[in-house]
């Protein structure tokens, strides 16, 4: 994806927009927001422009201000780049805003790429792939037939879990993630998709599929939950991390604009889709402005069919064939 237009095109919109930049870093977000103002006068359909506009308005108190800035954006570029629908509907001012607009993911990790690995590591501590690592090796043996890296990022996941595979494959949304994953040599196969649109597998199905740090930017989990249900091999494993909401409702949109799951919504998701709950562990999976982030380490079984469900199967398909050949193998 091309990175969205963070210029107006108009070089004096610009510097007065830079200047603002300024006034709020020196903390007048009131002086700012009115020269944002003025700046988009200049460049009246610069998304980004309204989208800063807002985030000024907010910071000087003004909400009813930042709402109309943050739907004008949205007006000017429907795809959302900036992460405006976010920003309304924590302000109140949308309906429940249940997944991120892709759009916004893409953008955010494609500018975030190159510093990713070092601001997780180093910065945020961040933990989730050796968390998962162990919830994996404590559930299984050591060895899977091929591996699915959800939401792959740059590979830390897959770094982890390369000796444990002869077939390590990863997806992504961000086109610049998915080119330092190529660059460490991790993968045998990459793909750029969203989760939330990944068509249904057609074999070659996977036996562990991973998803560190993945869900809290989807929210609404029940596609990509499916998806992983009809897409993973009978017997094999599904771990992943979720951020931990403890309070009322399934998920919640959280101020660091990522969403937390309760542990009621993912069991409940995990069951109805089929799956045995192998593990559900809670630990400090990264820190957010100096603060631990608390989050659910979750493995997960699809079960193998007794041979009772497949005569069953065979017998609702009208397959005589396949009951005939279930027989004579059992």
């Amino acid at each position: 994806m091309a990175i969205p237009a963070f210029t107006s095109g108009n070089p004096l919109a610009d510097r007065r927009a830079d200047y603002a930049a300024m006034l709020l870093e020196s903390g007048d977000a009131v002086a700012a927001a009115e020269l944002m103002a003025q700046s988009l006068e200049l460049a009246p359909e610069w998304a980004a422009g309204w989208y800063r506009l807002g985030e000024m308005l907010e910071t000087a108190g003004d909400r009813d201000g930042a709402v109309d800035a943050w739907r004008a954006a949205l007006r000017i570029d429907g795809t959302d780049p900036f992460g405006a629908t976010l920003k309304l509907g924590l302000a109140g001012a949308a309906p429940d805003v249940t997944s991120m607009p892709p759009a916004f993911v893409e953008t955010l990790f494609d500018q975030y790429a190159d510093d990713f690995d070092s601001a997780l590591v180093e910065r945020l501590d961040y933990r989730a792939p050796e968390l998962l690592q162990a919830a994996i090796e404590s559930a299984h043996a050591d060895m899977f037939a091929s591996i699915m890296d959800l939401g792959c990022g740059t590979g830390l996941m897959g770094e982890r879990m390369r000796h444990n595979t002869s077939f390590l494959a990863g997806v992504d949304l961000s086109g610049e993630m998915l080119r330092l994953a190529q660059s460490k040599g991790i993968y045998d196969h990459l793909e750029h998709a969203d989760i939330n649109a990944m068509p249904k597998s057609e074999g070659g199905q996977p036996d562990l599929v991973t998803a560190a740090d993945v869900f809290m930017y989807l929210g609404d989990l029940a596609t990509a939950f499916a998806w992983v249900a009809q897409a993973l091999m009978p017997g094999g494993h599904f771990a992943f991390s979720v951020e931990h909401h403890e309070g009322d409702g399934e998920f919640q949109l959280r101020s660091s604009r990522r969403y937390a799951h309760s542990r009621g919504y993912i069991e409940m998701l995990l069951t109805s889709n089929g799956f045995e709950i192998v593990s559900v562990t809670e630990d400090v999976i990264r820190k957010d402005r100096g603060e631990p982030v608390r989050g659910l380490i979750v493995v997960a079984r699809r079960p193998v069919p007794c041979v009772h469900d497949v005569f069953a199967a065979a017998l609702d398909k009208g397959d005589e064939a396949g009951v005939s050949a279930t027989a004579r193998t059992h």
